[in-house]
């Protein structure tokens, strides 16, 4: 019974003790003592953690920089390819919207018949101006027949091989063009340059010819269709003295942009020189 006694009496002094300390701590009593003993505990957790996580990242940070490396590779090579692609879609849409344009340009004029050719080559001396196109004698193509764009006359096949064939163009030296001024109702004679510029010649004093006329093909001499555009008058050259007069021609066709072509192959030719006195 004494025992018994002094162990129930020890309990309720420990519960006493314990609910005092919780009332205290309840009232905010401790608080500055709670600050004594857990402050330096909580800077002594915060040193070691600290430590660990610098020592964590000191350890993983090769693995982290390899990774990081291979991402930044496969995005590279992610953001090349599309950009290939971009390019490769901007292309087709400006080769779809030409297309579009010779295909309208074609229905304007249902007299001819066309066959579309692709630029594949340019002849690389200066002093004559040709182009390459990708249709030849398997498409039906034949020597002299015109060759156009949307934008206007660019020339003739000059010669043909199965696959391929060579169109001279207007501003080659060796071209020889009749037409005619609308404006001014004047015939003249277009050729080419080695520069690259073409004029009209043998235009007739009387004719009374203005700036911006338009110039196009007057189907006399047989090579040319009527009716096709070649450019505008640009300059007028008029002298007294001259039998004729002359003109510089801005061309409808800008030639070194020329990538796709229509050839008409409806039209045939015609060699008049045997007829000429």
């Amino acid at each position: 019974m004494k025992y018994s006694s002094t162990g129930i009496f020890r309990i309720g002094v420990v519960v006493v003790l314990v609910a005092g300390l919780i009332a205290l701590a309840l009232g905010g009593y401790l608080t500055p003592l709670s600050r004594i003993f857990l402050t330096p505990l909580i800077s002594a957790q915060t040193w070691v953690a600290t430590r660990f996580q610098a020592i964590q990242s000191l350890i993983t940070a090769p693995a982290d920089v390899s990774e990081l490396r291979l991402e930044n590779a496969e995005l590279r090579a992610e953001v090349s390819s599309l950009q290939v692609q971009v390019v490769e879609l901007q292309q087709q849409v400006a080769e779809a919207q030409l297309l579009s344009t010779l295909v309208d340009y074609a229905r304007s004029r249902p007299e001819n018949r066309y066959i579309a050719a692709s630029v594949i080559a340019r002849d690389p001396s200066p002093f004559m101006h040709y182009v390459i196109i990708n249709r030849g004698s398997d498409a039906e193509l034949r020597s002299g027949m015109p060759v156009v764009t949307e934008q206007g006359l660019v020339g003739r096949v000059a010669a043909v091989t199965a696959g391929a064939a060579r169109v001279q163009l207007i501003n080659d030296p060796g071209s020889s063009v009749n037409v005619l001024l609308q404006q001014s109702d004047a015939d003249g004679t277009l050729v080419g340059d080695i520069t690259g510029d073409i004029s009209v010649g043998m235009i007739s004093q009387s004719a009374n010819v203005q700036l911006g006329d338009l110039v196009v093909t007057s189907g006399l001499g047989g090579n040319y269709p009527p009716n096709l555009v070649v450019g505008q008058i640009s300059t007028v050259r008029n002298l007294p003295y001259d039998l004729f007069q002359s003109a510089s021609v801005q061309p409808a066709v800008d030639f070194s942009a020329l990538e796709i072509v229509l050839v008409i192959t409806n039209f045939q030719p015609v060699d008049v020189t045997p007829l000429i006195p």
